[in-house]
């Protein structure tokens, strides 16, 4: 039996891998079927439309639409968090004007410890009736799989190992690519630094004996991690899921995946070298990717994934450049 790639494309639109699955009924002639009532997992809808379950007591009985009767509840989101450095400025009195301005000292994430629930009171204080569903993710606007696999993406504050970070708690529904995680982190990052993050920032926090203006962004070293990363002390010697680099040959901007040969073309090619190259450090900073990293994920494309280069700690500890491919 045949089905039409329209409504293959849909089905497994509609119900995406990790959904949970209820049998009502078994229509088919199988010698020992699924007892009603059963639960399973969605592994994955083959070209025919089969739904292909992991059924919780151990079994992977397929089900057939119209043969079977089931039920399809959507994958409950699981949470995911990018940490990124949080600092204020305390309000200072103009001798001109005597007024507050966001222009006195700064404060980074320890010295703001202290401040956590004033500060996390003026996030969710932020937070307007257009946002209040999704978060920043009402303010997307590619139609693509971001738009269906994320479902909210919310700015907060969080402490962890002594510092007071800005995190984006994020609602995904299934799993992320490398390719979508960086679309993903892009976008936040771009509210933070411009959109969310430039209104939030000159909004000022009475905190009783300061004014503080708090920025989600800032431009000396800043990252955006997710919080496996983040808090991985070993992060920097291990390979990103994908980062950028250069074409050697041509100066093209490249995207590199780890595990996968060779290179892809990068969506914001300039044709210009010297601009692609500052936009891979920006870009692989953004992600707190070192250029040692960078140097092993060029090594691991050219010349496999188990070779010596691929390993960041090569250009650790002797300073080695391989340069872009």
């Amino acid at each position: 039996m045949s089905i039409q790639k329209e409504w293959l494309d849909f089905l497994r639109e509609q119900y995406p891998v990790g959904s949970r699955i209820k049998l009502r009924e078994m229509g088919s002639d199988d010698p020992c079927p699924i007892q009603p009532g059963s639960m399973g997992t969605l592994q994955y809808i083959d070209d025919m439309g089969t739904f292909f379950v992991a059924w919780d007591n151990g079994r992977g009985l397929g089900l057939v639409i119209g043969q079977d009767s089931f039920s399809v509840l959507p994958p409950e989101p699981t949470l995911l968090k990018f940490y990124m450095p949080l600092t204020a400025n305390i309000g200072m009195i103009d001798a001109a004007d005597d007024e507050w301005t966001g222009d006195g000292p700064v404060l980074d994430g320890k010295g703001l410890v202290e401040y956590k629930g004033v500060i996390l009171k003026a996030v969710k204080e932020s937070l307007t009736p257009v946002e209040a569903p999704r978060g920043i993710m009402c303010w997307y606007e590619n139609k693509d799989s971001i738009a269906e696999t994320v479902k909210s993406v919310f700015f907060s504050v969080e402490e962890r190992e002594g510092q007071l970070w800005g995190v984006a708690n994020c609602r995904v529904v299934g799993k992320l690519s490398p390719e979508e995680l960086a679309r993903l982190t892009d976008y936040i990052a771009e509210e933070a630094s411009c959109h969310w993050g430039d209104h939030f920032e000159q909004e000022c926090i009475y905190t009783g004996d300061k004014e503080l203006y708090v920025h989600f962004y800032n431009g000396d070293d800043w990252s955006i991690m997710t919080g496996e990363e983040r808090f991985d002390p070993e992060f920097a010697h291990k390979l990103p899921d994908l980062c950028w680099s250069v074409n050697q040959a041509d100066g093209r901007l490249i995207c590199i995946k780890k595990g996968e040969n060779g290179c892809f073309p990068s969506e914001r090619e300039t044709g210009s070298a010297e601009k692609n190259r500052r936009i891979a450090d920006d870009s692989n900073q953004r992600r707190g990717i070192t250029s040692a990293q960078e140097q092993a994920m060029v090594a691991g494309s050219m010349f496999g994934w188990d070779s010596p280069g691929a390993d960041p700690r090569c250009y650790e500890q002797h300073g080695l450049e391989l340069g872009g491919m």
